[in-house]
C-alpha cells in the first residue's frame, strides 16, 4: 500500500460518441434481427467484441464471408464507397454505424477531388478509416504518416496549393497534425486546411498530456490494436512513465512505490466498466481512492439538456475555411458555419473566432442520431445586439453600424448582430445623395422605432446629422466675425454663386466674389465637392444669412497694379474692345485702360476701327492712373512725333470723340 498517493482519472476518458453510438446500434439490432454481422470488429476492443459474439454479432473479415439477407453492421471507421455497392449486390440488409465525424471527412474528399483537387491524408496508410476515405477519392489520395513524410510527398508531387486540399484522420495525434500544418503552409501557401481530428479526440490527448505532466505514472486502458489508444500513450510518454494496458488485471505486475501522483486515461474504444475497474484495481493497490473523477457529474454533463434556440456557451475547439468547432459541454459535437459566424460574407471564419474563444451561441438544429448541433453565432450576437438597439431608443442615444445593403426604399445597416432598416429619407442630409455611396461606410444614427415582436428596428441618419448640424451652426454664429477666414466644402453651384458649407452652416459666395477677373459661369472657379477657404463679408444672425467671398485681397489686380506701374511707362497692351470714343487695351490680367481716340494717332481719326484691331498688340505711355475711380488712361500718340497739322486734327477728334461720348 502506497501512502499520501493520489489518483487522478480524466474525466474525457473512455467511448468517444461515435464508438458509442456503434456499439449501441449493434446491441439494439440484436435485439430485433437475426444473423448480425459486423465487417471487421466494431471498434478496436477485444473485450467488448468477445461480448457482442456471445450475444450474436459475427465478426467477418472480408465481404465474401457475407450472405444474402444477412443485417452486416459498417462499423464507426467507415467503408470505401464501393463496400455499399457490393454489399447490395450480394443482398445483405445494410446498417450504417459510421462515426458522423468519418462521413463529413467522406463528403468533404468526395467533393474536392470530383473538382479535381489533390487529397492530402494525415493518418495511418493501413487503418481501416483511411482506407476508406480513400475509397472516397475519385484519383486516389496521398496518405503521409508526419511532417518528413509530407514533405517527401510535396516536393515529389508539386502540388498547386490553389488545386490542393489536406485533412486528418479523425484519431490522428493533435501535436503531429500541428507539424503537419506548419510544414503545409510552408510549402503551399494558401491550401486549403480542413480539421477533421474529432473533437474528443483532441479533447483526449489535450487532457492526457497536462495530467501526464503532473504525474508521476500514466495509466492508459485500452485495446493494444486501438489507433487512438496507442497515440495517447504516445502523447504522455515524453512527461512521464506510461503504462498501456487492456485490463485491470494487468496492473499487478508493475511497480508503483514512490508514485506520488498517477494519472489514468483511457482510449476512445475502452468501454466505462474497464475505466472503473482500473480505477477500483488502483484504489487497492494504493489504498486511495481517486478524488478528481465523479461519474456523477459526468453523467449529468452526458445527458445535458439542449433544444432548438437556446442560448449556449462554447469554447471555439478548431476553425477552419468554412466553419468553427465548438465544445458547448454535451456530448454532441458543435458546429458554426461561416454564414452564422458573422453577417458580413466577406470576413472568413478565422477573422470571427480563435481557438480557444468563450462565445455565447444560439442552437438551430439537434442531431442526435450523429451527435451534431448547428449553432448560430450570428443569431445570439443580434440578441445581445438588439437589447443594445433597445436601450438605445429608450435613452435616444447615438448608435455606430455599418452599412451592408442597399434595398428598396433605404439601406440596412450591422449593429451588433443586428440589421436595423433606414429609409431613404433619413439616410442623407440632401434628397440627391446617392444611397449607394453609403455602402460599406461606418455611420451614427439614431433608433427612431422598435418592433418588439418581429426584432425589427428603425433608424435614422439624418436625425443624427441633423443634431450634428444645429450643434455646429450654433457653434459658429457665437463666433463667427465679418473678416475672418474659414474653410468650407462647396455644396452647390448656381448661375449666381456658389453655396459653402461651414460646418453646420451655409454660406453664399456670389458670382461677382468669386475672382477678381471677368468669369461666364461660377463654375469656372469652383465645383462641387471642393475644399475652399472664404472670408466672412456679413453675418444676419436674425435670418441667419451669410456671405462670403473667395477673392484673396493680397490677389487684386490693382493693388498689383499699382505697386508695379507708374505714370510716363511705357507698356505693351493688348486691344481687348473697341468703341466709338476710342480702345480698351489691357495691360495685364484685370487691368485695363482706355486709349482715347484723340491718343491713337498723331493725325485726325474718324475711325478707331481703321487703326485698331481686337487683340492687337501695341505699344502705350500710361498718362495717368485715378486710383480713387480706378482708371487709366493710356496714349499711342504720346510715343508719336508730333506737328501742327496733327496737333489740331488730334484736337478735333478729340471734340468729335467727346461729343459721342456724351451721346
Amino acid at each position: 500500500m502506497l501512502t499520501n498517493c493520489k489518483i487522478c482519472t480524466a474525466k474525457t476518458a473512455g467511448f468517444c460518441f461515435g464508438v458509442d453510438r456503434a456499439v449501441k446500434i449493434v446491441y439494439n439490432n440484436l435485439d430485433k434481427r437475426n444473423q448480425v454481422v459486423t465487417l471487421g470488429p466494431i471498434i478496436h476492443n477485444k473485450n467488448v467484441v468477445a461480448e457482442l459474439a456471445l450475444r450474436g454479432a459475427v465478426t467477418v473479415d472480408s465481404l465474401s464471408e457475407i450472405a444474402a439477407g444477412q443485417t452486416v453492421v459498417i462499423r464507426s471507421h467507415g467503408v470505401a464507397k464501393n463496400v455499399y455497392e457490393q454489399l447490395e449486390q450480394i443482398g445483405a440488409e445494410i446498417i450504417d454505424a459510421t462515426c458522423p465525424f468519418v462521413v463529413r471527412i467522406h463528403n468533404i474528399v468526395s467533393e474536392k477531388s470530383a473538382q479535381g483537387f489533390s487529397v492530402l491524408i494525415a493518418g495511418d496508410r493501413k487503418h481501416p478509416e483511411i482506407e476508406g476515405i480513400v475509397g472516397y477519392c475519385k484519383n486516389g489520395a496521398h496518405v503521409f504518416a508526419d511532417a518528413n513524410q509530407l514533405r517527401e510527398q510535396i516536393t515529389a508531387e508539386h502540388f498547386q496549393p490553389e488545386k490542393a486540399v489536406m485533412l486528418a484522420q479523425t484519431t490522428f495525434s493533435t501535436d503531429v497534425w500541428a507539424e503537419c500544418k506548419r510544414t503545409a503552409q510552408e510549402l503551399l501557401p494558401g491550401l486549403t486546411v480542413f480539421e477533421t481530428i474529432c473533437n474528443a479526440t483532441s479533447e483526449r490527448q489535450n487532457e492526457a498530456r497536462t495530467l501526464a505532466q503532473q504525474s508521476d505514472v500514466m495509466i492508459i486502458a485500452g485495446d493494444r490494436s486501438s489507433s487512438n489508444t496507442k497515440k495517447l500513450k504516445m502523447v504522455c510518454e515524453p512527461y512521464t512513465k506510461c503504462i498501456l494496458i487492456e485490463n485491470a488485471k494487468e496492473l499487478y505486475q508493475y511497480d508503483f512505490s514512490g508514485a506520488n501522483r498517477i494519472g489514468i486515461s483511457a482510449g476512445a474504444s475502452t468501454p466505462a466498466y474497464i475505466i472503473k475497474e482500473v480505477q477500483q484495481t488502483m484504489t487497492e493497490i494504493t489504498g486511495t481512492v481517486d478524488e478528481d473523477f465523479n461519474f456523477e457529474e459526468a453523467l449529468e454533463q452526458t445527458f445535458k439538456k439542449i433544444y432548438t434556440g437556446k442560448r449556449v456557451t462554447g469554447y471555439i475547439t478548431s476553425v477552419n475555411n468554412s466553419e468553427a468547432i465548438v465544445d458547448i459541454g454535451t456530448k454532441h459535437t458543435g458546429y458554426i458555419p461561416a454564414s452564422e459566424l458573422s453577417d458580413d460574407s466577406s470576413v472568413k471564419p478565422n477573422d470571427v473566432v480563435k481557438v480557444g474563444d468563450e462565445i455565447s451561441l444560439i442552437v438551430m438544429k439537434i442531431d442526435d442520431q450523429n451527435g451534431m448541433v448547428t449553432l448560430s453565432k450570428r443569431k445570439a450576437d443580434a440578441m445581445v445586439g438588439f437589447e443594445k438597439i433597445r436601450k438605445a431608443k429608450e435613452e435616444d442615444t447615438i448608435v455606430t453600424g455599418t452599412i451592408t445593403n442597399v434595398v428598396k426604399g433605404g439601406v440596412l445597416a450591422s449593429v451588433s448582430g443586428v440589421k436595423v432598416f433606414i429609409p431613404a429619407s433619413q439616410a442623407t442630409a440632401r434628397r440627391d445623395d446617392k444611397l449607394e455611396d453609403l455602402l460599406k461606410k461606418t455611420v451614427d444614427f439614431k433608433i427612431i422605432e422598435i418592433n418588439e415582436g418581429r426584432q425589427r428596428a428603425v433608424g435614422s441618419i439624418r436625425a443624427v446629422l441633423k443634431e450634428q448640424r444645429d450643434a455646429a451652426k450654433a457653434k459658429f454664429f457665437e463666433t463667427a466675425e465679418v473678416g475672418m477666414t474659414v474653410t468650407g466644402e462647396v455644396k452647390s453651384v448656381t448661375d449666381y454663386g456658389a453655396f459653402v458649407d461651414l460646418g453646420g452652416v451655409d454660406g453664399l459666395v456670389r458670382k461677382s466674389d468669386l475672382s477678381w477677373y471677368r468669369i461666364k459661369h461660377p463654375s469656372d472657379v469652383v465645383n462641387v465637392g471642393d475644399k475652399i477657404e472664404v472670408t466672412v463679408k456679413d453675418i444676419d444672425r436674425e435670418t441667419e444669412k451669410i456671405s462670403l467671398s473667395y477673392k484673396k485681397p493680397d490677389e487684386n489686380p490693382w493693388e498689383v497694379f499699382v505697386k508695379n506701374y507708374e505714370v510716363g511707362q511705357v507698356v505693351s497692351a493688348t486691344v481687348v474692345s473697341i468703341t466709338s470714343f476710342g480702345a480698351f487695351a489691357q495691360i495685364m490680367k484685370g487691368i485695363d485702360g482706355l486709349i482715347h481716340i484723340s491718343q491713337i494717332a498723331n493725325k485726325r481719326v474718324e475711325s478707331v476701327g481703321e487703326l485698331l484691331k481686337v487683340g492687337q498688340q501695341v505699344d502705350v505711355k500710361i498718362t495717368e492712373i485715378d486710383t480713387e475711380r480706378k482708371r487709366i488712361s493710356l496714349s499711342i500718340r504720346a510715343l508719336l512725333p508730333e506737328d501742327e497739322d496733327a496737333e489740331e486734327a488730334a484736337e478735333d477728334t478729340a471734340e468729335i470723340a467727346e461729343e459721342a461720348s456724351a451721346e
